[in-house]
């Protein structure tokens, strides 16, 4: 009895000595078991610490391996404001020149301190397709203001700077350059009225109703047997024969941009014969020629004479 009450009183003195967590470790059941493994400590290329301004730049390089085995993240950080003073602009997968593939992520700094101060990237962890997340942690930085609060006021460091004078433009190419455009100009247009000058010269000369006009207009009687018989030889130089009423239509065949003044020509044809036959009959009546309007067939002649040329 003594040997029996010895055995379980070494029982009970051993199972006080063992931990109290070992029997529940060796119950796989147990609800208090580790959970899933935490993430992931990466290797990181973070920016640099100090001497940021507005509108830098900030990229930090995290590399998508685990013990020599690829990660592949699952949804990338995306472009957002994250504080008064950075903003993210959307990531990116990049392969560097031994062929490790990184994750960049950047922000760019989007406020100017009014002095030197201290902010952080923010921490982020990223889940991956396969294997476990990336950490990131926050990352320390100091930006500072574009210009100090106060001008050192010492030599030219002054708060205001007077107006810089504007150096004058060399006027005088410019002026050379309008001079011979305006000589230019001035010739272009004498030769042009050269031209226009010989050219009706010319027409006077060599057509016959604008040789005809010229003279009419130095006849001071247009009435004139001579002022008709100027209008007489124009038609006949026209035509290279002697034309006369009856011999009319063949003239208009000839030169069909007298044709719209065949009224007119037959006309003048009828009041021709009259006044040179029948007025020096000695049964005509004797009465007052009317005046013809001889001078605005004749310009009128001439006008279609240029068309045809032109």
């Amino acid at each position: 009895m003594n040997l029996v009450h010895t055995a379980a009183l070494a029982l009970a003195l051993v199972l006080t000595a063992l931990p109290a967590g070992f029997a529940r470790a060796a119950d796989p059941a147990d609800p208090a078991a580790p959970a899933a493994a935490a993430a992931t400590a990466a290797t990181i290329e973070q920016p640099r610490s100090f001497g940021h301004v507005l509108g830098d730049v900030l990229t930090q390089r995290v590399l998508l391996e685990q013990q020599g085995r690829p990660l592949e993240p699952g949804v990338l950080p995306a472009a957002a404001r994250i504080d008064l003073w950075l903003e993210r602009r959307p990531s990116r997968i990049e392969t560097d020149a031994q062929g490790r593939r990184w994750l960049a992520i950047e922000y760019q700094l989007i406020n100017a301190p009014r002095a030197l101060t201290a902010i952080s990237l923010p921490a982020l962890t990223i889940a991956t397709a396969s294997g476990p997340a990336i950490a990131l942690p926050a990352w320390p930085v100091s930006i500072g203001p574009l210009t100090p609060a106060e001008a050192f006021g010492q030599g030219d460091l002054q708060p205001l700077r007077p107006d810089r004078p504007v150096a004058a433009l060399a006027t005088h190419p410019i002026e050379q350059g309008l001079k011979l455009s305006l000589l230019a100009l001035l010739a272009v247009l004498l030769a042009w009225l050269a031209w226009w000058a010989w050219r009706n010269m010319r027409e006077a000369q060599q057509l016959p109703f604008a040789h005809a006009w010229r003279e009419l207009k130095r006849i001071d009687d247009p009435a004139s047997p001579e002022a008709w018989r100027v209008l007489h030889r124009a038609l006949n130089r026209s035509a290279g024969r002697v034309v006369h009423g009856a011999s009319l239509p063949q003239l208009l065949a000839d030169a069909p941009y007298l044709r719209p003044l065949q009224p007119r020509l037959e006309d003048f044809y009828r009041e021709s014969t009259r006044r040179f036959f029948f007025a020096e009959s000695a049964a005509a009546p004797a009465q007052p020629q009317a005046a013809y309007p001889l001078k605005p067939l004749c310009r009128a002649l001439r006008n279609a004479e240029k068309r045809h040329r032109h």
